[in-house]
């Protein structure tokens, strides 16, 4: 017997029995949107590489070691599985010229890719849901983001997570800022690895996300790019936390909070949790207003934020959420040559009276196919055998909870099975 072949490591099925939770969550996503104003824009899995170099930062971590990179062998351009949504989601903007018509909301659902070692909450293939305002440059779509996340934490049940929020300021503060980093961070150069001295020199505003204990007072003694702020960027922050406060989003100043890539700028946030071990971040973004020139366009502010499913849906799973109910209404059971024939037509009828009906199909004899029903989760089995066609009606049999089996026509059938 061959071999049988596995799931590439860190890319997961979702088998029939969490299918459920993905669904609730997704429906619940997408009514969560519409009431913003968010309209889904659906791009492809593989995109040319370039665009996450130039958008991502040559020297992150993404570009570098993680991203799943091949060459098109017809025609050599080198292409990249999606390591993150906001990139192919401003590049579908500007192709499709979607800013001509204004300031756009925008939301994506789908699978991202990155080459990292698998654990839990971090996975090759993982999913996001992303959100995206472009041509706003005020703090009030910074803090429309943040507040309508609170909003689907509510919903969802989910209370343990918290917010951390920081400012980036603008990129003549970060250039100021980085230069008084760097230096501070030379005169300590033997405490750091390889890995870290060349961040060092490529990208030193990651060293304050570093997870490496050993430089945790190193960085706690760094210097702060609130002292680098100008008034705009600080007025910018001040006029978020208002916001935030009016309407009733706690919040936590972290000034060591950066985001892993590049091109942020202004705010930044994080919601974490405790529940999940090293992989805390269920969902972060912030500004990001020099992006959409940098791949191309005119000049545009831009703001958005992504959320990992697995990790939400995690959480959910650790609270015992039970998704809605979505078992048949009924399991429709026959027997004899007549009702084969005829099983179809019924099943059809209450389709279209909308429920939702498993017909039996392989035989078996009814005590089976009884079986087969139970285990469906059906609320009724309804039974179709010679007698009840020669009596144009079917049998139904109550699968859960109390009540004898009776005989009606199908239309009584149907209202008797909508009252549940």
């Amino acid at each position: 017997m061959a071999e049988v072949i596995q799931a590439v490591r860190g890319m997961n099925d979702v088998l029939p029995a969490q299918a459920g939770l993905w669904q609730w969550f997704e429906a619940t996503v997408r009514d969560w949107l519409a009431h913003y104003g968010y309209d889904e824009l659906r791009t492809p899995l593989v995109e040319p590489t370039g665009l996450f170099v130039r958008s991502i930062g040559e020297a992150t971590d993404i570009v570098e070691k993680e991203m799943y990179t091949f060459v098109d062998a017809l025609n050599g351009e080198s292409l990249t599985l999606r390591p993150e949504g906001t990139a192919a989601c401003l590049r579908a903007v500007l192709q499709h010229q979607l800013l001509y018509a204004g300031p756009q909301r925008l939301w994506y659902q789908g699978a991202m890719f990155r080459h990292e070692r698998p654990q839990r909450g971090r996975y090759r293939q993982f999913h996001q849901i992303g959100v995206e305002a472009l041509g706003f440059p005020g703090p009030d779509v910074d803090a429309e983001h943040i507040a309508m996340t609170a909003r689907l934490w509510r919903s969802l049940g989910i209370s343990d997570v918290t917010l951390e929020l920081n400012t980036l300021g603008s990129a003549e503060a970060r250039v100021r800022y980085r230069s008084r980093l760097v230096e501070y961070f030379s005169r300590h150069a033997d405490a750091l690895s390889e890995d870290e001295r060349r961040r060092l020199q490529h990208n030193p505003l990651r060293l304050l996300d570093s997870k490496n204990p050993a430089l945790a007072g190193l960085i706690s003694d760094a210097p702060r790019l609130f002292d680098d702020l100008d008034e705009v960027s600080l007025l910018h922050f001040e006029q978020l936390q208002a916001t935030l406060r009016a309407v009733n989003v706690s919040y936590t100043i972290n000034p060591r909070l950066v985001r892993g890539l590049d091109y942020y700028n202004a705010t930044v946030f994080e919601w974490v949790t405790r529940s999940l071990g090293a992989q805390g971040t269920v969902c972060a973004g912030g500004r990001y207003d020099g992006l959409i020139e940098q791949l191309g366009g005119k000049p545009a502010p831009g703001c958005g934020f992504a959320m990992g499913v697995e990790r939400l849906l995690a959480l959910l799973e650790m609270a015992q959420f039970a998704a809605p109910e979505r078992a048949p209404h009924a399991y429709l059971i026959h027997f004899g040559d007549a009702a084969a024939l005829h099983v179809p037509v019924v099943a059809e009828r209450m389709r279209d009276a909308a429920l939702r009906v498993v017909q039996h199909c392989g035989g078996g004899s009814i005590k089976s196919q009884m079986k087969r029903a139970d285990a469906s989760g059906a609320r009724f089995a309804v039974i179709l055998a010679d007698d009840e066609i020669a009596s144009e009606s079917v049998s139904i049999k109550p699968l859960r909870g109390q009540g004898e089996q009776t005989r009606a026509a199908l239309d009584d059938a149907i209202a008797l099975i909508k009252q549940g």
